[in-house]
């Protein structure tokens, strides 16, 4: 599930500042809708749920989101997801290295296959 815009909901990012010329989504969330640490929430889950899993696992969602997930499995601060681009139908992997088996971003943005 993408971020819950609330009263945002079906519009674009310029439409947005038109009306809230400084709104950053990272910052300041969405009014009735979900601020960053209701997404680390439910992205926190999905990493529980993943690292309880056997085996591999494949993931479809939304950009915010997944920038989000990214950045908690990589253990790096949520604010710094708006930092990592992300493009429509791109692969991405997360996995953990061979050394010592932390998490780590595998693969970010891949589009190579479109």
């Amino acid at each position: 599930m993408e971020w819950d815009y609330g009263a945002y909901n079906g519009l674009t990012s310029a439409e947005i500042r038109a009306q809230r010329p400084d709104w950053h989504l990272f910052r300041d969330g969405c009014p009735e809708g979900e601020h960053l640490g209701d997404v680390v929430v439910r992205a926190d889950r999905v990493i529980a749920r993943l690292n309880s899993a056997k085996g591999d696992a494949l993931i479809f969602s939304h950009g915010h989101f997944l920038r989000v997930l990214a950045v908690r499995w990589a253990g790096i601060a949520p604010e710094s997801g708006v930092r990592f681009s992300l493009s429509p139908a791109s692969v991405s992997i997360l996995g953990h290295d061979s050394a010592a088996g932390n998490p780590v971003i595998e693969r970010w943005n891949d589009v190579s296959h479109l």
